[in-house]
């Protein structure tokens, strides 16, 4: 099956919230986006479902801060997926969703 084009959602979305920090080297600090009403990781699944973004996971061993462990998860996209983002219309969409903090 062919690799679908990747998609972009609507830069002011939850979606396209998370695939602003993913495209960009903005750091995410919290879950601003989501303000409580899907998980992240209901959004990272529809972005590579619904959008066709390649985002990679990658979950490790960590401790809560009452002390229980638990796991943390990160997620990415590859290098390649971004450059190649970027150079089309990703710029002006990235720019559009982040504004000054690009």
């Amino acid at each position: 099956m062919p690799k679908k084009t990747p998609i972009f959602p609507g830069p002011r979305t939850g979606r396209g919230q998370v695939l602003a920090i993913l495209l960009s080297s903005a750091d995410q600090a919290g879950a601003e986006p989501l303000r409580g009403r899907v998980t992240l990781a209901a959004i990272v699944r529809s972005l590579k479902r619904k959008y066709h973004w390649p985002i990679e996971t990658t979950s490790f061993p960590s401790n809560a801060a009452d002390g229980r462990a638990t796991w943390a998860t990160v997620y990415s996209l590859p290098p390649e997926v971004i450059d190649k983002a970027l150079d089309g219309r990703g710029r002006d969409w990235l720019k559009s969703s982040l504004g000054d903090r690009v």
